[in-house]
């Protein structure tokens, strides 16, 4: 797969008659894709609030004037039968997010023991713990871990002014430890937090040009919450949020650039029509968080993701095919162990 697009080319793509840019998205899904399946995963917070990071985005940061009260490190049995649950509603993926920096060295021995555990019941796994050493990271490889995800939020030039607390560069450091200990990374971010079209193009020019493509790339619209810095700002200018057909651009340009790739509908996707969810299948996307909550802001609900799938003739994936994709990526031998 190419990795050396340039943002011309990516701003090309965006450029395309939307018509034709969904032609080629859709193209392009198919012939690395079934194009009636998508992935289902579901999402828990296993730690909430309490992050020092000051992403204008979160709700769980402390800097954030949002009600969210901070919590310990969910029991593992509970993580776990919250994971049973989800897999008896039909989820393949279990994602599990704490609100930290970077995990504590004195955490991993229960995290190790989640990932076995969620592991044993046939699912696949995904952790968004935070920044990572490599012995963290190798510590999760040899627990089983399938993806993590570390999302790079935005394009390189307006990082600074969405976080101040870390730089880019140590987001694609904890990549590099991903990919070292031989996990499958999930890595996309947000789009309609008050950026341009050009951050829109350098977001995907990074992670297309990464050494490796990731195997899973959630694509986010904001959600605005009240007392964060960008629910502030984008509840007095509402006109800076991304409109539909620009968002549905972005999934496009996104599977185009990355073929192979998982590509996620995921945060704002409760607010967004049915018609909208629709062309973004048709644009490439092919993974959705099912259930009626995220981390911590709400999701469209199982019966209403049901009740859409059956009008779109659309099916949940089953099985190993999100790995066997992550397989025809590159995968290295470490990773190929990981599969179930």
């Amino acid at each position: 797969m190419r990795t050396d697009w340039t943002r011309d080319e990516i701003a090309a793509l965006f450029d395309l008659p939307f018509t034709e840019l969904l032609f080629q998205a859709a193209t392009t899904h198919r012939a690395h894709h079934a194009p009636d399946e998508v992935q289902l995963c579901t999402l828990l917070s296993i730690k909430t609030g309490g992050c020092p990071e000051d992403c204008g985005y979160c709700s769980q940061s402390v800097h954030a004037d949002s009600g969210v009260a901070a919590t310990k490190l969910m029991d593992v049995r509970a993580v776990l039968q919250s994971a049973a649950q989800a897999r008896d509603a039909g989820s393949q993926r279990f994602c599990m997010g704490a609100a930290w920096r970077n995990p504590k060295d004195r955490d991993m021995p229960a995290i190790v023991e989640i990932v076995k555990g969620v592991r044993a019941m046939g699912m696949e796994t995904c952790m968004t713990l935070g920044m990572l050493t490599p012995a963290q990271a190798a510590m999760l490889a040899e627990a089983g871990l399938d993806y993590y995800n570390h999302n790079i939020d935005t394009s390189p030039e307006r990082y600074g002014e969405i976080i101040s607390t870390r730089t880019l560069e140590d987001r694609l450091e904890t990549l590099d430890h991903v990919r070292a200990a031989g996990i499958n990374v999930c890595s996309g971010g947000i789009v309609g937090m008050g950026e341009t079209r050009a951050d829109r193009v350098g977001f995907i020019h990074t992670l297309a040009t990464l050494p490796r493509h990731p195997e899973s790339v959630p694509i986010n619209a904001l959600v605005p919450i009240k007392g964060t810095v960008l629910g502030n700002m984008l509840a007095d200018t509402p006109l800076a949020r991304i409109d539909d057909i620009e968002f549905v651009r972005t999934v496009a340009v996104a599977r185009i650039t990355m073929p192979q790739s998982m590509v996620r509908l995921s945060a704002g996707r409760e607010s967004m029509s049915e018609a909208t969810q629709a062309l973004c299948f048709l644009a490439g996307a092919n993974s959705i968080f099912t259930g009626d909550r995220l981390l911590t802001a709400a999701n469209a609900g199982d019966d209403a993701d049901a009740a859409l799938f059956a009008r779109l003739g659309l099916k949940a994936l089953t099985g190993e095919e999100p790995l066997r994709a992550a397989r025809a990526c590159g995968s290295s031998p470490a990773e190929l162990a990981t599969a179930d």
